[in-house]
């Protein structure tokens, strides 16, 4: 790789800018107006619950409607982001550096009481930097935590759209490239079909937005979980057709643990007397959810992640590990997610905790882990 080539397209054009402005203004626009599901999420310790627009499918198809007729107009090249890809990418890392340092800022000096503005500052500049102040900092009444993590999963969708583009452009289409393509485009969609389920999970309900997160959902979900549509761009693969099928099958069990285990818990935590596969739910101190995919492993949610990862980089073959970056990284990230998140349980929950542990002995695969 030639540095004298690659350092001059990670400066950010003028051009990388305005489409980051028009993807950010957009999202804000079309979250507040047009219509959608309004979800209440958990009850906070001071007894408020924030209200979530879960119009993020709409939002999209209608981005997607923009951009396609702003195309066949010859407005903006399909190509955009495709030919653009290492400015947006270092523009992306820039503003995330600035947002990040206004939340620290208005963080430190906020006297909030609020659960959601209430500030938690440990002295250490780093760690409050990453990790974050506040739970839920808004702007202009816009969540920015929720409006983040849909920004990530729009822009990796996006991403791939140009990149498909480029590939039909090019002649260099291909049946992996297809099928990396149908698998990503159905789990993004399902995540904006089911969008109220991300107001119950982890990130959202306990996580304080710092760099840590902001990285997480703007830079890391759109620009590395798009890294096998690049490699395929490059490198021609073609599967046998009993690669196709175990493929798919990879895919699907993931997506039917990922879909059910999520649906559960977000059920759980509405209704918790709700029967899961048809029988009563077996419930651990009255807060720890021990029946269904949650009654297999603790984090059964992450081995279907893992699932679904490893099946998104299976049509670039075994050629390369560059395609496999992403699933080792997940890998990597959920057991030392894991670990923490159980430390805090231990010490949130006690003696519940042990006796979960004992009923669901697993981490993350039944058997092994």
């Amino acid at each position: 790789m030639d540095l004298r080539l690659l350092l001059p397209s990670l400066i950010p054009s003028s051009q990388s800018v305005y489409v980051l402005v028009f993807y950010f203004v957009y999202l804000a626009v079309a979250g507040e107006i047009l219509p959608g599901k309004v979800i209440r999420g958990v009850v906070l310790s001071d007894g408020s619950q924030l209200r979530y627009r879960c119009n993020g499918l709409f939002a999209l198809s209608l981005l997607v409607a923009i951009l396609g007729i702003s195309a066949k107009l010859g407005v903006l090249s399909p190509l955009v982001v495709a030919d653009r890809g290492l400015e947006l990418l270092s523009a992306t890392f820039i503003f995330c550096v600035l947002v990040t340092l206004v939340l620290y800022i208005t963080g430190r000096t906020s006297s909030d009481k609020s659960s959601s503005l209430k500030p938690h500052v440990s002295g250490n500049l780093l760690h409050d930097w990453w990790f974050g102040i506040q739970l839920n900092p808004q702007f202009i009444g816009i969540d920015l935590k929720f409006f983040f993590v849909r920004a990530g999963m729009m822009g990796w969708l996006l991403i791939n759209l140009s990149i498909l583009a480029k590939s039909f452009q090019d002649g260099s289409l291909s049946q992996s490239m297809i099928l990396y393509q149908i698998f990503c485009a159905l789990y993004i969609l399902d995540y904006f079909v089911h969008e109220e389920y991300m107001t119950s999970t982890w990130d959202i309900i306990a996580e304080r937005l710092g760099f840590m997160l902001v990285f997480g959902d703007l830079l890391w979900i759109p620009f590395t979980f798009s890294i096998q549509g690049w490699w395929l761009l490059h490198n021609k693969v073609e599967l046998t057709v009993p690669a196709i099928i175990a493929n798919c099958f990879v895919f699907l069990i993931g997506y039917m643990v990922f879909r059910g285990a999520n649906k559960q818990k977000h059920i759980f935590k509405k209704s918790p007397k709700t029967p899961i596969w048809g029988k009563p739910p077996v419930v651990v101190g009255g807060k720890l959810l021990a029946s269904g995919y949650w009654g297999i492993a603790r984090h059964c949610n992450y081995l279907s992640d893992l699932m679904l990862a490893l099946s998104f980089c299976l049509p670039c073959g075994i050629s390369s590990p560059v395609p496999y970056f992403y699933p080792i990284y997940l890998l990597i990230l959920l057991i030392w997610r894991e670990r923490r998140d159980e430390e805090r349980c231990a010490e949130k929950y006690k003696e519940i905790w042990a006796e979960y542990l004992r009923l669901v002995p697993y981490r993350i695969l039944p058997y092994v882990y």
